[in-house]
């Protein structure tokens, strides 16, 4: 199977579904930040390996912490993966920190204060 063929492509759709509820929904760890989401998921094309890309909105202490709990956690998460997901081997779940989207909301705030700096400039400029 390549990696980006259609059944690849569904199984990561599948996982990153399912991978989400049991984030959200079935672990009680209190280190997992409640604002945690799956943002991507790449199941290997033999089944053994997933990347989950995990994004936390909050400070950097408590990504640590939740990306710990869920380390803490994975054989949990993989069983319920195989309970709810009829595949021919589990894959071994590696979790990752993504931070692209705290990277989006601050870049947008910079944009946000550059337009504003230059609105501010034209409009003293137009006082003169």
């Amino acid at each position: 199977m390549r990696k980006n063929s259609i059944k690849n492509t569904r199984i990561n759709g599948e996982v990153l579904r399912e991978l989400a509820g049991i984030i959200r929904g079935e672990i009680k760890d209190p280190r997992i930040n409640p604002m945690t989401s799956v943002v991507t998921v790449e199941v290997a094309p033999d089944l053994k390996t997933c990347k989950a890309y995990i994004s936390v909105l909050g400070d950097e202490e408590s990504q640590k912490n939740t990306l710990a709990g869920l380390r803490s956690a994975e054989g949990y998460i993989r069983r319920e993966l195989a309970r709810r997901i009829n595949l021919r081997n589990t894959p071994e779940i590696t979790f990752v920190l993504d931070q692209s989207i705290e990277y989006g909301v601050r870049m947008s705030k910079m944009i946000d204060e550059v337009t504003k700096d230059i609105k501010d400039g034209e409009s003293e400029n137009a006082d003169e």
